[in-house]
C-alpha cells in the first residue's frame, strides 16, 4: 500500500464521518416530524426520505468496510506505513461504529422505524433484516475482542500515532479518534467474555503477530461482521488483461466515457445495474496538447500534476471515487475486471470544453448522498454529467432512485444504445466473451450483460 493509498483512505474516512454527521440530523429531523411511533407508518413522503437516508447510509458505510479491509494481508503495511494504516483503519472503524450505535439509540425501540430499517430494497441489494442483523454482530462479544486490541495499540502508542498525525492529511483522523474513542466500549469483562469464545485454533495461529498486526487484523474482523448477506472476496484483485489494456490504450480518444466494473465490490452494493461505474478519459499528453487546452484557466494550474501522476501509465482520467473527485491515470479503471467504452458524437472542440468543464471539478469530494442539485460533492456519473451538460447540445434526463435525481451509469449506456449523443464503442466483459470487442458485437455484448439474469 502506497503512500498516496493511505492519503486517499484518509480523505475516504473524514468525508464520510462529514456525511454521517449530516445524516444523523435528517435522520433526527425526519424522526420528529414524521412521529412514526405514535402515528404507526410513514407517509409517501416520508417514506422516499427514508429511504434515500436508508441507501445513503448503506453506500457510505462500504466505502468505509472496503477502506479498513484494503489493508487485509497488505506486506507494506509491516514498515513504515504501518501506523499511519493503523489511523485511517482505527477511524474507519470508529466512524462505523458510532453510526451502528446511532441507529440503535434513536431508532431501536422505535418498532416502525426499526421495520423501515429492515425493509429490503432489491434494486440496490439491501436485503430483508440488514438493520438487525448489523446490530447484533455489533453488539456481540466477539467483536469486542477484534476491537480491544485496536483500542490497546491506540492507548500504548498515542504519543507516537499523534506525531504522525501531525501530516495534514491524517489530523483529521486523530480528531475523529479523539472525539468517537468512546464509542466502542471494550470494557475488561465484555473482552474477558469474548476471549473464552474466539480463542479458536484458527485465531490462536493467526494472531501471533506483533501488538499492530493484532490492532489491524481485528479492525479487519471487526469490520467484516458488520457486512450482511454480501459477497466479498478479500484477495481478489481486480486487473484487465494486459492485451485488453494495450488494445483499448490504441482506440481511446479524449472524452470517451469509461464503464467500468469490479467483482466483489462492496460499493457495488446499493448501485443500480451491472455496471455501477463511470470515468472520463481525458488523455495522454500528446492528445491533449492537441485539443490546445493546457492554458486553459480550469486546466493551466493542473497541468503538471496531470503529466506527473504515474509515469509507467501516461493516459489520465478524471475519476470520483470514494475520496473524491481526482485526476488519475488509466491505471485507475484499468483496475476491473469488465470495462465498456461510450465515445460522445461530438466534434472536437466541443470535447474540449467538456473536458475544461470537468476539470474545474478536480479535487472535489465524493458525494454519498447522490444529490445532483448540488455541485460541491459530486458521483461518478455526475462527473460526466457536469462535464457534457448543454456542451453540443448534449442533454441528460435525470431519473428519480431513492428519492433523488440521478444518473446512473447504465443511464448513459442507454443513452448510447439510442445514440443520444454518444455511440457503443468497444466491451471487455469476460463473463460473455474472453476478448474486446468493438462495435455491432460490443453493442450486443453490452446488452447481454445488462439483461435480468
Amino acid at each position: 500500500m502506497s503512500p498516496d493509498e493511505i492519503s486517499a483512505g484518509a480523505r475516504t474516512v473524514v468525508d464520510v464521518a462529514e456525511h454521517f454527521e449530516r445524516l444523523k440530523q435528517r435522520a433526527r429531523t425526519l424522526g420528529e416530524a414524521a412521529a412514526s411511533s405514535h402515528r404507526g407508518y410513514f407517509t409517501p413522503t416520508e417514506d422516499e426520505q427514508a429511504r434515500h437516508l436508508h441507501v445513503s447510509y448503506w453506500q457510505s458505510r462500504n466505502a468505509l468496510i472496503e477502506v479498513v479491509l484494503s489493508f487485509h494481508h497488505d506486506e507494506t503495511l509491516f514498515d513504515e506505513l504501518r501506523p499511519a494504516g493503523f489511523l485511517v483503519a482505527y477511524a474507519g472503524a470508529l466512524v462505523l461504529v458510532d453510526a451502528a450505535r446511532f441507529l440503535r439509540e434513536a431508532f431501536h425501540e422505535r418498532h416502525v422505524v426499526r421495520d423501515k430499517l429492515n425493509e429490503p430494497a432489491p434494486q440496490f441489494g439491501i436485503p430483508e433484516g440488514t438493520y438487525d442483523r448489523v446490530q447484533k454482530s455489533l453488539t456481540s462479544p466477539v467483536h469486542a475482542w477484534h476491537l480491544y486490541h485496536a483500542a490497546r495499540y491506540f492507548e500504548e502508542h498515542e504519543a507516537e500515532l499523534k506525531s504522525v498525525a501531525a501530516d495534514d492529511q491524517l489530523a483529521p483522523l486523530m480528531e475523529i479518534i479523539e472525539r468517537l474513542q468512546a464509542r466502542i466500549d471494550v470494557s475488561i469483562g465484555r473482552y474477558a467474555l469474548a476471549r473464552t469464545r474466539v480463542l479458536t485454533r484458527e485465531l490462536r495461529t493467526t494472531v501471533t503477530r506483533d501488538l499492530l498486526f493484532r490492532a489491524i487484523y481485528g479492525l479487519q474482523k471487526a469490520v467484516s461482521q458488520l457486512i450482511s448477506d454480501i459477497s466479498t472476496k478479500s484477495d481478489h484483485k481486480p486487473q484487465l488483461p494486459a492485451g485488453v489494456e494495450n488494445e483499448l490504450r490504441g482506440i481511446l480518444k479524449p472524452g470517451d466515457v469509461l464503464i467500468t466494473r469490479k467483482e466483489h465490490a462492496l460499493t457495488n452494493y446499493f448501485l443500480p445495474g451491472y455496471w455501477p461505474h463511470a470515468a472520463l478519459y481525458l488523455g495522454n499528453e500528446q492528445q491533449l496538447t492537441a485539443l490546445g487546452i493546457e492554458t486553459h484557466k480550469n486546466v493551466a494550474p493542473r497541468w503538471r500534476r496531470l503529466l506527473g501522476l504515474d509515469k509507467k501509465e501516461p493516459h489520465r482520467v478524471l475519476e470520483a471515487m470514494k475520496d473524491g473527485v481526482r485526476l488519475r491515470s488509466l491505471a485507475s479503471p484499468f483496475a476491473s475486471d469488465a470495462l465498456t467504452v461510450l465515445r460522445p458524437q461530438l466534434n472536437e472542440a466541443d470535447v474540449a470544453e467538456a473536458l475544461c468543464r470537468g476539470m474545474f471539478h478536480d479535487g472535489k469530494a465524493y458525494d454519498f448522498d447522490f444529490d445532483f442539485t448540488r455541485a460541491d460533492r459530486l458521483v461518478c456519473t455526475e462527473v460526466v454529467y457536469r462535464s457534457y451538460e448543454n456542451v453540443g447540445g448534449v442533454q441528460f434526463e435525470l431519473t428519480p432512485r431513492a428519492g433523488r435525481l440521478t444518473l446512473a451509469a447504465e443511464d448513459l449506456i442507454r443513452m448510447a444504445f439510442a445514440r443520444q449523443h454518444f455511440e457503443p464503442l468497444a466491451v471487455f466483459a469476460p463473463s460473455h466473451s474472453p476478448k474486446l470487442l468493438l462495435g455491432e458485437e460490443a453493442e450486443k455484448i453490452i446488452r447481454a450483460t445488462m439483461e435480468p439474469s
